[in-house]
């Protein structure tokens, strides 16, 4: 098996390609003393807007699950299980505002990361435990987790919830069974 896991690669996964570009939302943490709006608007690849929460915001995402050890980034992040009806459109929650180079669609880029399932918090997916980071062209991976990733700065930690539209869809892939909401904190190491 290759550094990065066959449940990102893009090639399992057609239905990524025909998802609406514009389901995105985005939500801040309150754990950076700064915020990025300007990158965090770019996570957005159609013509609505996304929501970006300063920090300290306690407004509330219902189905974004928490995140242990959310602003380490020295340390692998846990995802809990998420509650209630998981999310229909990308949810992205900055977690730790990075302050390197933005990520476009056409980076290759470097990062930690950690996937589960979105309902019952189960890890089908590790960098962390493989021991190194994965590097790829966002061009490579499903659709969620590279519009996820776009704006992103380096240093930055998001949690990102991907609904199946722009995951896997209904036929799933390895881990990753039909129409799963998938959860990924990713952290940001660097880009080409």
């Amino acid at each position: 098996m290759c550094a990065l896991s066959a449940a990102l690669l893009l090639a399992a996964c057609s239905s990524s390609k025909s998802a609406a570009p514009s389901d995105t939302t985005t939500a801040s943490s309150g754990t950076s003393a700064s915020t990025d709006t300007a990158a965090a608007s770019a996570t957005t690849a159609g013509p609505s807007a996304p929501t970006v929460l300063g920090p300290g915001s306690s407004r509330s995402y219902g189905g974004t699950p928490a995140v242990g050890n959310a602003t380490n980034l020295q340390t692998a992040p846990t995802i809990s299980a998420g509650s209630g009806t998981p999310p229909a459109s990308l949810v992205i929650r900055e977690l730790v505002f990075g302050k390197g180079a933005v990520a476009t669609q056409g980076s290759t880029v470097n990062v930690q990361y950690v996937g589960a399932n979105y309902t019952d918090g189960q890890v089908f997916d590790s960098s962390w435990q493989r021991g190194q980071p994965a590097t790829f062209p966002l061009s490579g991976v499903i659709a969620g987790f590279a519009r996820g990733i776009v704006g992103m700065r380096v240093g930055g930690r998001r949690e990102l919830v991907i609904p199946p539209a722009l995951g896997y869809g209904t036929t799933g892939s390895g881990p990753v069974g039909p129409n799963e909401t998938l959860v990924f904190v990713i952290d940001l190491l660097s880009v080409q």
